[in-house]
C-alpha cells in the first residue's frame, strides 16, 4: 500500500497525519509502529487519520494511535495540526470545525497567524471517568513507588492525567517516574504523567510522560489537565501560560462544569509518500 501522508508538529510533539477520505488506509498496529519509527519509517509520537464524520453536524472524524500502536481518544496538539491539515488539504475553509473523537466532539478554530483554538471540552474529576481506581475523589490522592509516596491530581481530558507539582520541572524524575507510573495498577487504562512547576499564578513549566509514547515535547491535553488541577487547588488562575519543551500553549478555565480552551501553534513540516 502506497500512503500520502504529511508530517507536521505542534511546539515539537510531532505527527504523522493521514488523509483517509480521498484514499483508502488500512493501519494495522505493527504500520502504526513503523510509521513512527525514527530509524527505519517516518518518525513521530502519533499517527493521526483524517476520516470522514460519522455523525450527523460533525465535519470529520479524528483518530490517534500512539507511538507503540495503540489507539486513544484525545491529543491537544494534533487537533490543532488536524485543523490546519484539513484547510492546507482543501478539505474545509471553514474557521470552526466540529470533529468527532471517542473522547466526544471537539470545536477547532483557526485564530491569527498559525495559531489554533481548540475547545477541549469539560474536564472530568471522577474517578470511574478518569479512570483511577480510588474510592471517592480527591484534591490529591497518594500513591507509592519503591517506598516512597508521591502525590497528585487526577483529571481527564478524554484522556487520564496524573499531575504532580515539583520545585524544578529540569531535575524532576520524568523518565524514572513516569514510567513507574504511566503503567502502575491504579490506572486502569494507564495515565499520562505531568510534572509541573508553579512560577507564579499564571505561569507554569510543565513536562510529561506520555503513555505509549514516552516523554514529549508538548502535550497539549496534559497542558489543559495541569492548568485545570492547578486552579483547582488555588495555585493557578485562568489565563495560565504553560511553558513546555517544544514552547508554551495559552489555558483558559473558568472552573467545574466549563471547557477548558486551549491556544498553540500548528506547522506543517513536509509531505511524502511511504510504502507499508
Amino acid at each position: 500500500m502506497l500512503l500520502k501522508f504529511t508530517k507536521m508538529q505542534g511546539l515539537g510533539n510531532d505527527f504523522v497525519v493521514i488523509d483517509a477520505i480521498r484514499q483508502a488506509v488500512q493501519l494495522s498496529p505493527d504500520k502504526i509502529r513503523f510509521l513512527a519509527d525514527r530509524h527505519f519509517g517516518v518518525g513521530c509520537d502519533q499517527v493521526l487519520l483524517v476520516e470522514s464524520a460519522h455523525h450527523a453536524h460533525a465535519d470529520f472524524r479524528y483518530r490517534i494511535f500512539n507511538a507503540d500502536g495503540s489507539e486513544v481518544a484525545q491529543c491537544g496538539n494534533g487537533a490543532r495540526c488536524f485543523a490546519r491539515f484539513v484547510r492546507e488539504q482543501g478539505l474545509s475553509d471553514k474557521d470552526e470545525i466540529q470533529v468527532d473523537t471517542d473522547a466526544g466532539r471537539l470545536v477547532l478554530r483557526h485564530a491569527d497567524a498559525d495559531q489554533v483554538v481548540v475547545n477541549m471540552g469539560i474536564p472530568r474529576h471522577a474517578p470511574a471517568e478518569i479512570p483511577l481506581q480510588a474510592i471517592t475523589e480527591q484534591p490529591l490522592y497518594a500513591l507509592e513507588v519503591d517506598g516512597q509516596s508521591y502525590s497528585f491530581g487526577a483529571v481527564s481530558m478524554g484522556n487520564p492525567h496524573a499531575v504532580l507539582v515539583v520545585d524544578d520541572v529540569d531535575s524532576a524524575p520524568v523518565e524514572f517516574l513516569g514510567r513507574r507510573l504511566e503503567g502502575h495498577p491504579v490506572f486502569p487504562e494507564r495515565v499520562n504523567v505531568g510534572f509541573m512547576q508553579i512560577v507564579d499564578a499564571h505561569h507554569a513549566r510543565l513536562r510529561v510522560f506520555e503513555r505509549g509514547s514516552g516523554e514529549t515535547l508538548a502535550c497539549g491535553s496534559g497542558a489543559c489537565a495541569a492548568s485545570v488541577i492547578g486552579i483547582e487547588q488555588g495555585l493557578l488562575s485562568s489565563p495560565v501560560f504553560v511553558d513546555l519543551p517544544g514552547g508554551p500553549l495559552t489555558i483558559e478555565w473558568q472552573g467545574r462544569g466549563n471547557p477548558v480552551y486551549m491556544k498553540g501553534p500548528a506547522k506543517t513540516v513536509f509531505e511524502g509518500t511511504i510504502e507499508l
